[in-house]
């Protein structure tokens, strides 16, 4: 009996994982660029709903009401009373509840909701008569965390993954009227066995974060595509076309680089997959210098795809890192995805901008998008205004390194983070991680993280925040065996704030690093709470975190390998972790730029050193 009992235990764990595995990924492959496809958007007012108890998605039983025989009675039904003379028991209304600006998180728009974590509901009703021979595709952004999602009461699927994605083939489910609704489930709950996992240090934004839109396509399309150079290789362009729909094998394809004259076509497989090399010698490389974008199109039939494009190589050699073949200097800064002056995620393309515009004010040609995946148009806009990237997955802290559904979380979210930027010249650093602790199965996880990224993308470098240890003899060790997987030496530091005495005395540390690679600095600073003035010894002040920078570029300055930082951070941003009612008031305030975009003296100094590094290194 125990024995069957624990086969049949081990039989459902098993099933629960396949389970988990295929319903996190939508049921399509991302759309690849899917933003300039004709879209309907969605944006703007949807109702909503707050249901801390579930009650909308659980019976009295906590049963499942998608899980039923009839898949009814759930607030996914959006159902209306009915005419007779008895109508039905429904104890909520969609059109009769608030209503909320969507792009946006729940927590700024509805004060009762600052710190709500647990599920809403988010209806929007929309006009859609499909047309013969046409695709459709429902596409989030983004929704934080985990969503359940449906259209005109039939489930389309479940996510997780606050920052990635999520599209679903809904061709089949639109009303022939044109008379539709989509309806949201939305839990922003943290969970130990979740990615990120339950301890973070930002804001728990809730809500649809991001663009919803309705994208379509002809009923064979271009599904993805990745037209870059060749790995370290400036001569040759390569890359490849997926088709998806009806009739994709067999197709033609046609790659078109107008203004470099560049021209071929090529012939889908069986599984309707084509690639494609020619010469690149024609193409002006892409750098912070000179951001060059060329109009890319695509086209197979009916369907015809633009993008954008940069094209440029990045590599090591030994302690170097080599853009377009040229030893470079990452002058960077670390960024959250929120705009300080509005609460709340940044909801736009002028939220975005602003903090990039920051970002070469203070005289970056680099940026740490930190600690989950970014907006794809903050991805575009880098591209556009000449900043490197590093770009990064939220496995972050105390991860459930040895759960298989966690492990697959994290790829999944790695996987869509890439195909998202793949074509993105500005990301030069796909991140699998920070500040993870030491341990067998940390490592295990970890590392097979670093393999599945080389296997989606080998143009680029791989990194992660590493683990380091000091010595009571003053040396900071970096010995983390992740580090063997990794392209660059990355770690975070917090000496003069964390451990290591006053600013003054922080340039007492050497540092003993074991790996013969660029060192980065994804990492260092202190709190100042803008206007606040003491002298250098004074925490919280100006003064304080400007003595701070200029002691630790003097300390950082001694490493043979240093090739780049990303200080934390650009901008104030919120932090329930952060509660000191004087100077944080739920603000890390580790900003060189304050929540109400003040900069602050720490800003001049990091400022006056890139300047410097720019003059080294590019010649400014």
């Amino acid at each position: 009996m125990t024995f069957r009992i624990s086969l049949r235990l081990l039989t459902a764990a098993l099933l629960l994982i396949g389970t988990f595995a295929g319903q996190l990924r939508a049921q399509t492959s991302l759309l690849q660029n899917a933003p300039a496809r004709r879209v309907l958007s969605l944006n703007g007012s949807w109702n909503y709903i707050i249901d801390p108890y579930e009650n909308g998605f659980y019976d009295y039983r906590r049963e499942a009401f998608d899980q039923s025989k009839s898949g009814k009675g759930g607030y996914y039904d959006n159902q209306k009373p009915s005419n007779s003379q008895e109508p039905e028991l429904i104890e909520y209304d969609f059109d009769k509840s608030a209503t909320m600006q969507i792009p946006g998180d729940w927590n700024s728009q509805d004060p009762k909701l600052l710190y709500y974590e647990g599920t809403i509901w988010f209806k929007k009703s929309f006009t859609l008569k499909p047309a013969a021979g046409k695709r459709y595709f429902l596409y989030f952004g983004a929704i934080n965390y985990e969503s359940h999602i449906y259209l005109n009461g039939k489930k389309l699927g479940m996510h997780k993954g606050g920052f990635t994605p999520i599209q679903y083939d809904v061709t089949s489910q639109l009303s022939a009227s044109g008379d539709n609704f989509v309806v949201v489930k939305a839990d922003n709950t943290r969970r130990p066995e979740e990615v990120p996992t339950i301890n973070t240090d930002w804001w728990n934004y809730g809500g649809i974060t991001r663009d919803v839109f309705i994208a379509e396509t002809p009923a064979t399309f271009i599904t993805d595509y990745k037209v870059q150079l060749a790995r370290n290789d400036a001569s040759q362009l390569a890359g490849y076309v997926q088709l998806g729909g009806d009739s994709k094998a067999g197709q033609t394809v046609t790659l078109t680089i107008g203004e470099a004259g560049l021209k071929q076509n090529v012939k889908t497989d069986a599984d309707g997959r084509a690639t494609f090399a020619l010469p690149a010698k024609k193409l002006k490389l892409w750098s912070p210098q000179s951001p060059k974008l060329y109009a890319v199109s695509l086209s197979s039939g009916p369907d015809a795809v633009q993008d954008k494009i940069g094209f440029r190589t990045i590599q090591t050699k030994g302690q170097d890192i080599l853009l377009n073949g040229k030893s470079i200097y990452m002058r960077g800064i670390s960024m959250h995805d929120e705009n300080p002056l509005i609460p709340g995620r940044a909801r736009g393309e002028g939220d975005l901008r602003m903090l990039l515009t920051w970002a070469k004010e203070l005289g970056c040609n680099y940026v740490r998008l930190a600690h989950y995946p970014h907006n794809e148009t903050m991805l575009k806009l880098a591209d556009e205004m000449g900043l490197l990237v590093w770009a990064e997955v939220p496995v972050y802290w105390t991860i459930a390194w040895e759960n298989p559904a966690t492990y697959q979380n994290a790829e999944t979210q790695l996987s869509d983070l890439i195909s998202m930027g793949k074509n993105r010249a500005s990301i030069v650093v796909w991140s699998i991680g920070n500040e993870t602790p030491l341990g067998a199965p940390r490592l295990k996880f970890m590392s097979s993280l670093a393999q599945k990224a080389r296997s989606l993308d080998d143009t680029r470098l791989i990194s992660a925040a590493l683990e380091l240890h000091r010595t009571p003899d003053n040396v900071i060790h970096v010995d983390d065996p992740l580090g063997e997987f990794l392209d660059l030496t990355s770690f975070n530091e917090y000496a003069g704030w964390y451990w290591g005495g006053k600013p003054s005395e922080i340039t007492k540390y050497t540092f003993d690093i074991k790996y013969n690679k660029p060192v980065m600095i994804s990492e260092f600073g202190g709190d100042a709470l803008a206007g606040y003035h003491g002298d250098a010894e004074t925490r919280w002040s100006e003064e304080y975190q400007e003595a701070l920078y200029v002691n630790q570029l003097k300390m950082l300055s001694t490493i043979p390998g240093l090739r780049g930082m990303t200080p934390w951070i650009l901008a104030d941003f919120r932090a329930t972790r952060r509660q000191h009612p004087v100077y944080q008031n739920g603000f890390n305030r580790k900003g060189l730029i304050s929540s109400t975009g003040t900069k602050k003296k720490a800003f001049y100094v990091l400022q006056e050193y890139y300047r410097q590094m720019a003059r080294k290194y590019d010649g400014k």
